[in-house]
């Protein structure tokens, strides 16, 4: 017979077990899936990853919502916020925000409330250094939307929007019109950083953070048909690196924090010499060691791999190592660099690679999950 007290601690240490808090001291890390929604997935799926040997666990569904492709954690952990990438919210021509929060001993969330983004198909959310407010590009809307994030975790009416205009770039089918595609805070969080692949725009933004709102700063503008996608910050905090989805490039960048302005240093092509087929680069991820930058192929299906010189910012084409699936839209390194989670959109499948920690390359840990149309891969690390 147990005593109560007994059965107390027992409860407590179950507790302890599956508490996504805690299981990166247990050798895991909570991994969160964000997906368009259909036939294979009903929204927001979470595994865990082995920091010893980098296997993925069975995928659980910890939120059903529509079509939520990319995700931000609250710096408090408390919450998480998905942008629902769709065309109609609420009947008005938009897509939304949606915000849960997080039951810290099961990791399952709970649906708060849904705003929307005055634009459609919001493909991307920042959010900024106090967790006060998310900042939306609305690739189908041509505009960045400013949301306010209210201290129990729901989210307001957006007090901003920001509408895109400039030249567009020389793609016809692709470059119609602005297409905001991403949003990144530099180091202070004191700018931050648009890329607008219809107008081959990197654009810098002054964020104000008492107000949240953006007032333009610097305007790069990258050659024609490039369409500029997404955007990661060397560690040293000078350098940063931009991928063209539509030329299959990635251009390393000066940074300078005090004016916010960009200065291009090299471009690089994403793709081997002898590719001929069809594809677009999607994600842009930085190694913790700032050694490395990585970009995923669609079409290739595979992640780029360069090394960077941290004092000039010179890029070196190391190869192209295979995702293992169809369409690789997005990856995620884990904090201590050891791991990288490459999400096929177009296979259902994730894989974990093991990072060789020297030559930067990805070795396959052997270790697959299937969820419908994974879009956007994201460690939870609080």
């Amino acid at each position: 017979m147990f005593t109560r007290k007994t059965l107390i601690a027992l409860g407590i240490a179950s507790l302890a077990l599956s508490s996504p808090l805690l299981s990166k001291a247990q050798g895991s890390l909570p991994v969160y899936i964000g997906t368009y929604t259909g036939k294979l997935s009903k929204g927001i799926y979470r595994t865990t990853l082995n920091l010893k040997d980098g296997t993925l666990s069975k995928p659980e569904l910890v939120a059903e919502t529509s079509s939520p492709s990319f995700l931000a954690f609250h710096p408090n952990g408390k919450y998480l916020y998905a942008v629902n990438e769709d065309a109609d919210f609420n009947g008005e021509k938009s897509g939304s925000l949606s915000s849960f929060q997080i039951d810290t001993a099961t990791g399952s969330l709970t649906s708060l409330n849904q705003v929307s983004t005055h634009g459609v198909w919001p493909c991307h959310v920042m959010l900024d250094k106090a967790g006060k407010f998310a900042y939306i590009a609305n690739y189908g809307g041509g505009n960045y939307a400013v949301i306010p994030l209210l201290a129990d975790g729901y989210v307001g009416e957006a007090i901003q929007t920001v509408a895109r205009t400039g030249t567009l770039g020389s793609n016809k089918a692709r470059q119609e019109m602005p297409h905001p595609h991403s949003m990144n805070f530099a180091a202070g969080y004191k700018y931050l950083i648009g890329c607008d692949l219809g107008t081959d725009s990197v654009l810098t933004y002054r964020a104000d953070s008492a107000t949240g709102r953006l007032t333009p700063a610097k305007n790069l503008h990258l050659t024609s048909a490039t369409g500029p996608r997404h955007f990661a910050f060397h560690p040293n905090g000078k350098l940063a690196f931009v991928n063209g989805e539509l030329a299959s490039t990635l251009t390393s960048l000066r940074y300078s924090p005090t004016t916010g302005e960009l200065t291009p240093i090299q471009t690089l092509s994403t793709l081997p010499k002898d590719f001929k087929g069809s594809s677009t680069t999607a994600e842009t991820k930085v190694h913790p060691s700032g050694k490395f930058v990585y970009v995923s192929n669609r079409g290739h299906d595979s992640i780029a791999v360069f090394s960077a010189n941290a004092e000039t910012g010179a890029l070196t084409f190391l190869g192209n190592d295979s995702t293992l699936g169809k369409t690789p839209r997005n990856f995620s390194i884990d904090p201590s660099g050891k791991y990288l989670i490459a999400a096929n959109q177009d296979s259902d499948s994730l894989f974990s690679f093991r990072i060789n920690p020297t030559t930067g390359r990805l070795t396959p840990t052997g270790s697959k999950i299937t969820v419908g149309k994974p879009v956007c891969v994201r460690f939870y690390t609080k």
